[in-house]
This record gives C-alpha cells, sequence and structure tokens, in this order.
C-alpha cells in the first residue's frame, strides 16, 4: 500500500484556498504546474463520474465539496485507489493512497514516485506564490527527477488542444 502526502500551510483564510482548487483543472487554472507539466484536464463538469487526468494518469471524478477533491484512479495499470485534495484550515493537503499490482510495484518507486513528488512540490509552489506573491523554498528538482523528464521528454501542452480524456 503507498500512502504519498504533500501538505503546505498558508497565512490566508480556507475561502481562498476554496476559491483556488475550484480552478484545478480548468482553462484558468491557477493551482496546476501547467509551465512544467501536462496539464491536468477534465472531461466536463467538477462532479462524481467526470472523466480526468494528466499525462498517462486517469482517473475519474468521485467526490467533490468545498474542502475535498477526491478522485479514483483508472489508470495507469495495476494501481488501485485515489488521490484527493483536502483544504483544512489554511492548509492545502494532497494525499495518494493506492495499492500496487503488476508492474505498477516497480513502475511506481522508479518513475511516477520521484515525478509525482516533483510535481506536487511544484503545485504547492504555485499556490504559495498565488496566494502570498512569493516562494519562500522554492522546489529544487533532483538531477534523477531531470533524468526522468529528460527521458519521457516531459513538458507542458500549454497552448495545444485538449483531447477527449477516455477511461
Amino acid at each position: 500500500m503507498v500512502r504519498n502526502v504533500h501538505t503546505r500551510r498558508f497565512p490566508v483564510s480556507a475561502d481562498r484556498l476554496v476559491s483556488l482548487l475550484d480552478t484545478l483543472g480548468t482553462p484558468h487554472d491557477r493551482l496546476w504546474p501547467v509551465a512544467d507539466w501536462p496539464p491536468t484536464r477534465l472531461d466536463g463538469p467538477r462532479t462524481p463520474g467526470t472523466p480526468a487526468g494528466h499525462g498517462p494518469v486517469r482517473y475519474v471524478v468521485e467526490e467533490v465539496s468545498p474542502d475535498r477533491l477526491r478522485c479514483r484512479f483508472t489508470a495507469p495499470a495495476g494501481v488501485d485507489g485515489h488521490h484527493e485534495f483536502t483544504i483544512d484550515g489554511g492548509a492545502l493537503t494532497h494525499v495518494l493512497e493506492a495499492s500496487l499490482h503488476g508492474r505498477a510495484r516497480l513502475t511506481w518507486p522508479l518513475f511516477f514516485r520521484p515525478l509525482h513528488d516533483a510535481l506536487l512540490e511544484g503545485l504547492l509552489d504555485r499556490a504559495e506564490r498565488d496566494l502570498t506573491g512569493r516562494v519562500a523554498r522554492p522546489v529544487r528538482w533532483s538531477p534523477y527527477v531531470r533524468f526522468l523528464r529528460a527521458l519521457g521528454k516531459i513538458g507542458s501542452r500549454v497552448g495545444r488542444p485538449a483531447a477527449k480524456l477516455r477511461t
């Protein structure tokens, strides 16, 4: 079982975090680090059952409330679980919980986890910049993350039309 948690506390009201989270996956996304990563897309309204994803990762919206957005993974194969954003006071938290099967037992620790961690810290940096106007300690990619990104030619597709997501 994998449990991966990223959280950051901000000197703002929960309402400001809710407003920021509401932009996730929209054309006016202020949270996702689209300059460095493939954008996250929702294939419809933010309601349970809506397909979504970014890069090779696919999920379906499972739960939506002002202080929570939970999605269940549909791809890659071998990843059974969910990821969610929650807001508690001035804290924004992302939790990924999943059981891994088959190749995912190898690809998660070697490939997906380092990239996921870098992406989530970049997302929290972006939240900090939006909410406070600056980032106290910006994320720095490790040499391994830079190697993986170069190997997979990972980058943003900003400006390119979004394809419909299939789950």
